[in-house]
């Protein structure tokens, strides 16, 4: 079966984040769509959170695959109407802001970037006035 937390062969034109590597070993989890819900990049953070999934053998497999309902319509909803959906979660005590947006490349509409941070138990909160 191989190693789960390296990517498959894959065509080198859908292997961009490869090309940042601060992107890498970002302590976020990156997962990147194309418009048919296909994962075409994830980085390590992601590869090592969807481990029991597959990890990096997530990459060309469908989003709709991996989502039960009502995710799953949620998901649907999003790579229709193209808009950002952000919200946070909480598993096991971890606290997650889970922000979600269309992404472009070259002027047109390419899909959905998925970005997973932990919230830290003490965050400050600044309001900047003008």
């Amino acid at each position: 079966m191989g190693n789960l937390l390296e990517p498959p062969r894959i065509p080198q034109s859908m292997m961009t984040m490869a090309k940042h590597p601060w992107v890498t070993e970002f302590p976020g989890a990156i997962t990147v769509c194309d418009p048919d819900g296909i994962i075409i990049e994830m980085n390590q953070t992601a590869a090592e959170t969807f481990k029991e999934d597959g990890g990096m053998r997530l990459i060309g497999k469908s989003l709709f695959d991996c989502h039960p309902e009502p995710a799953r319509t949620k998901l649907k909803e999003l790579l229709k109407t193209r808009r950002l959906n952000v919200y946070t979660t909480e598993k096991n005590g971890v606290h997650k802001i889970i922000y979600q947006s269309p992404w472009i490349k070259n002027g047109k509409y390419a899909g959905f970037v998925e970005m997973s941070l932990v919230i830290p138990d003490q965050i400050t909160h600044f309001i900047r006035d003008t």
